[in-house]
């Protein structure tokens, strides 16, 4: 669906990525990310032709065919596509079979986009997917509701990974210049309405048709009521379902071995109170097995997976969200695997997992800021198990992922950058000791800066 840029510009975006101080086109940098005084140029394709002899529908049944006004872009309150409320989302799937594993989070700052002659704020997203642990994809999105309640997609940057570097930006597209701005969701879809969500054919394309609404889908506290599916025409020719839901926006998204759907997002799935001491006792226990196993303590690390079992069973007992679910129940079984076979190097990627999966529980108690934190020091965490592997594609994905993790943070951000830029130097130098050094410190300074230390 994406068209690849010249051949010189993806090895300089490549060679940008691996340069361990060049951060100026890394998507994971806090310039690039925020954007804030960015305007578009003038249209190269604003009417989005080109798309050949797609099975489009007609214009009689289009309902983003006007000039849209944006008054107060920010306030994003479609129900359906709440981009401006939410705060982060999760979605866990499968893509050919292999796991797959989505974050979408509102960053702070906005971006100026100019379309239509005039001057919009857009609110900034950031899109993160990972494919069997590694990351895939990193995308900064903009978005602007117009005064109709209609929620506009004004495009985005791609950054499309291969072995830890940026292989292409294929899919990258600004309203203004490749197209126009795009609906992604009218104010009130109805059976039959059309619209299209990206229209800078031969670029990217998009054309979804609703075809049902006020459906009820079950969402990771229950039933979700007044659900739209719709079904997309993409630039191939083929169709995909899709379904939105009030509180979460896109939910679903294919089926079979490609399926993505939200497992938890905030503030929607928010809970009050502390994190419960039984996911707790899990992401302590993932801590502590990963360094018990490297020294081959096989009973003591025995004994804390058999804590973490009794603790989830106590957990899984009062309800929790059914992707969290069988996520957790997947490490927790590869864990036992791992401990049962004395394998060092699989127990501590086990351990690693089981941590993934306490934080994506610990979403629905803590700030974001505090998760992000946990997030960078679990990833430094799989970083010293891709040095000790000398998988240098891993290391390179996992410092791409801690960057754009940082990037995220507002308060702590510049109280870790010395630590990971050292990090990120040894890692590059393939120096795994002073790495791990590196990697335990800025656990360290992450495990204060939460009041764990």
């Amino acid at each position: 669906m994406k068209t690849a840029r010249t051949v010189m510009l993806i090895a300089i975006l490549a060679l940008a990525i691996v340069g361990c101080d060049d951060r100026s086109m890394n998507p994971g940098s806090g310039d690039f990310a925020l954007g804030a005084s960015d305007i578009g140029t003038g249209p190269t394709n604003p009417s989005g032709e080109g798309c050949g002899d797609l099975p489009t529908q007609p214009d009689s049944v289009r309902v983003d065919l006007y000039t849209p006004s944006f008054s107060d872009p920010l306030d994003a309150d479609n129900p359906l596509f709440p981009v401006g409320e939410l705060d982060r989302v999760l979605l866990l799937g499968t893509v050919d079979g292999e796991p797959l594993r989505v974050e979408t989070t509102r960053l702070p700052g906005t971006r100026r986009i100019l379309v239509n002659d005039q001057e919009v704020e857009t609110i900034i997203s950031q899109y993160v997917a990972w494919v069997d642990g590694r990351i895939e994809e990193v995308a900064i999105d903009w978005y602007g509701q117009d005064d109709t309640g209609a929620v506009f997609y004004f495009g985005e940057d791609v950054f499309n990974y291969e072995d830890g570097v940026v292989a292409n930006i294929d899919g990258t597209w600004l309203a203004g210049r490749e197209g126009p701005v795009a609906m992604i969701m009218p104010a009130d879809p109805q059976i039959g309405n059309a619209w299209r969500p990206e229209n800078a054919c031969p670029l990217v394309f998009e054309e979804v048709t609703a075809t049902d609404t006020d459906v009820t889908v079950q969402g990771p506290r229950g039933p979700v009521a007044g659900a739209l599916i719709v079904q997309e025409l993409h630039m191939d020719g083929t169709f995909e379902d899709k379904t939105f839901a009030p509180g979460y926006g896109e939910f679903s998204t294919g089926s079979g071995s490609n399926l993505e759907a939200v497992a938890v997002a905030v503030p929607t799935d928010a809970l009050p109170g502390p994190v419960p001491d039984e996911v707790e006792t899990l992401s302590d226990g993932a801590e502590r097995i990963f360094e018990l196993a490297k020294t081959g303590r096989w009973r003591d690390t025995a004994a804390v997976a058999e804590e973490m079992n009794d603790a989830w069973d106590e957990f899984q007992a009062t309800g929790v969200p059914p992707r969290l679910d069988a996520q957790m129940s997947d490490a927790l079984e590869a864990l036992y695997a791992a401990i049962s076979a004395r394998d060092k190097e699989e127990t501590r990627q086990a351990s690693v997992n089981v941590a993934l999966a306490s934080v994506d529980f610990e979403l629905r108690h803590e700030e974001r800021e505090e998760i992000d934190r946990d997030l960078i020091e679990i990833w430094s965490r799989q970083l010293i198990i891709d040095m000790r592997a000398h998988d240098r594609g891993a290391v390179l994905g996992d410092l791409a992922t801690i960057q754009v993790i940082r990037d995220r943070l507002t308060e702590s951000a510049r109280s870790i950058d010395g630590e990971l830029s050292t990090l990120r130097a040894a890692a590059h130098a393939g120096d795994f000791a002073e790495a791990t050094e590196c990697a335990t410190r800025l656990r360290d300074t992450l495990a204060r800066l939460n009041g764990r230390s």
